[in-house]
C-alpha cells in the first residue's frame, strides 16, 4: 500500500496568502484552490476558511498542515496567514503568533527576520503575485506553535518565540524504513543494470540540483539517499562500481565523519561539534559561535573556507571508504545551501 503525502508549512502558508488575497481584491472565499510547487506541480489545496478582517484593507485565511501519512510535530496545526495592503513596496513579511525570530547569524534568513525560509518566502510571493500587483504585508501566524517549537531544533538554533516556515519541495514525503530501504537498494541495482560505474549519493533535493550542475550525470546515477547512509554504505560494499561520489551540505555529510550513520535531525547529534573542532585544528584559532554548519562557513573568507571544505571533505571521504571496506575510491564534494561548490576530495575524473 502506497504512503500518502503531504504538505509542507510554506505551502499551506502560500495557499493561505493565496486565499487572503483573492478575498482582499474582492475575489469569492475559495473552498480550496491550485497552488504550483517549486518544482513545477501543481496541487489543490483546501483552505479552511478566509475572510475580511474588520479592517477592509486586510484579510485573513488559513490551512490546516496535513502531513500525510508521515507527520511530524506541526501535523494538524493551523496556517494562519494575513495579507494587508501596504503603502508602497512588494510583499513584506511578518510573524505572527506561534512564527519565530531569526537572532543569530547562521540560519538561511538574517537576524531580526520572520524564521520563514528563502523557498516558502518565494511560494508566497509567487501565490500572491497572481491575484495582486499591489504592495502587501504577509504576517504568518501558527497559533499554538510557541509550544511546539520546544519540542524541536528552534530554540537551539536561535529561533525565539515559535516555529519555522519549511520547505523547499512543497511536498512532505512518508516512508517506512523497510520500504524506504528496499527502494534504496533496488536505486543501486537499476544504476548496476543501466551500466552505471561510478553512482552519486546525495542526501535529498540541494544535493540532486547541485550535483546535476557541477557534474555531467545520467539520471541512473543520481541517488537520493535521505538519511539512510550506513545502509546505502553496507549496500555498497557488494556493487560492481568502480567509484562512488558522496555530494551535500556538510551540515549534514559532517556526520558521517563525525560517525553518525543515520543523519536525521531527530536520531544525530549536530554536525556544528565535527566541523567546529576541525576548523581550530585546521585553521589554528577558535571556532565562532554559530548554531549551524552554514554559519560556521559563512564566517570565513577565502582561502580559510577552502581549506575547511576540503580538510572536511577528506574526513567524509576516507569515513565512507572505511565503511565499505575500501570496495571501490571514494570522493567527496560539498556543497553549500545555494548549490555552490564548498570543497572536494578524491579524483573527480570520472564525472566531469
Amino acid at each position: 500500500m502506497s504512503l500518502r503525502t503531504g504538505i509542507t508549512t510554506g505551502t499551506c502558508a502560500a495557499a493561505a496568502a493565496k486565499a487572503a488575497a483573492m478575498v482582499l481584491c474582492g475575489q469569492q472565499a475559495p473552498q480550496s484552490l491550485p497552488l504550483v510547487l517549486p518544482q513545477g506541480q501543481e496541487i489543490q489545496v483546501p483552505i479552511l476558511y478566509a475572510h475580511l478582517a474588520t479592517d477592509p484593507d486586510v484579510a485573513v485565511a488559513a490551512v490546516r498542515k496535513d502531513g500525510g501519512d508521515d507527520p511530524d510535530v506541526t501535523h494538524g496545526l493551523e496556517i494562519l496567514v494575513r495579507v494587508s495592503l501596504a503603502a508602497d513596496g512588494d510583499v513584506t513579511f511578518r510573524a505572527g503568533e506561534g512564527v519565530g525570530i531569526v537572532t543569530k547569524p547562521g540560519l538561511q534568513v538574517p537576524p531580526g527576520e520572520p524564521a520563514i525560509n528563502p523557498v516558502p518566502r518565494r511560494m508566497i510571493h509567487d501565490a500572491v503575485r497572481q491575484i495582486t500587483s499591489r504592495p502587501v504585508c504577509i504576517e504568518v501566524a501558527i497559533p499554538g506553535g510557541r509550544g511546539v517549537a520546544a519540542r524541536t531544533y528552534n530554540p537551539r538554533l536561535g529561533i525565539e518565540g515559535g516555529l519555522s516556515v519549511l520547505g523547499t519541495t512543497g511536498i512532505v514525503r512518508p516512508y517506512c524504513i523497510k520500504a524506504l530501504r528496499n527502494a534504496l537498494k533496488c536505486s543501486l541495482d537499476v544504476a548496476a543494470a543501466c551500466g552505471v560505474s561510478s553512482p552519486v549519493l546525495v542526501p535529498g533535493n540541494i544535493g540532486a540540483k547541485a550535483a546535476r550542475r557541477h557534474f555531467r550525470l545520467r539520471d541512473e546515477q543520481l541517488i537520493e539517499v535521505g538519511n539512510e547512509w550506513g545502509y546505502m554504505a553496507d549496500c555498497l560494499g557488494s556493487c560492481p562500481f568502480a567509484a562512488v561520489m558522496v555530494l551535500g551540505h556538510p551540515g549534514k555529510l559532517a556526520k558521517l565523519a563525525g560517525g553518525q550513520w543515520d543523519t536525521h535531525s531527530s536520531r544525530s547529534d549536530s554536525a556544528v561539534g565535527v566541523v567546529s573542532a576541525l576548523y581550530e585544528a585546521v585553521l589554528r584559532k577558535p571556532a565562532p559561535w554559530v548554531p549551524t554548519v552554514e554559519g560556521l562557513f559563512a564566517a570565513l573568507t577565502e582561502p580559510g573556507k577552502t581549506q575547511l571544505a576540503d580538510r572536511l571533505a577528506q574526513s567524509i571521504r576516507e569515513a565512507v571508504a572505511e565503511r565499505i571496506h575500501q570496495a571501490m575510491p571514494v570522493a567527496a564534494v560539498l556543497v553549500s545551501m545555494a548549490g555552490e561548490c564548498l570543497g572536494t576530495a578524491g579524483d573527480l575524473a570520472l564525472w566531469r
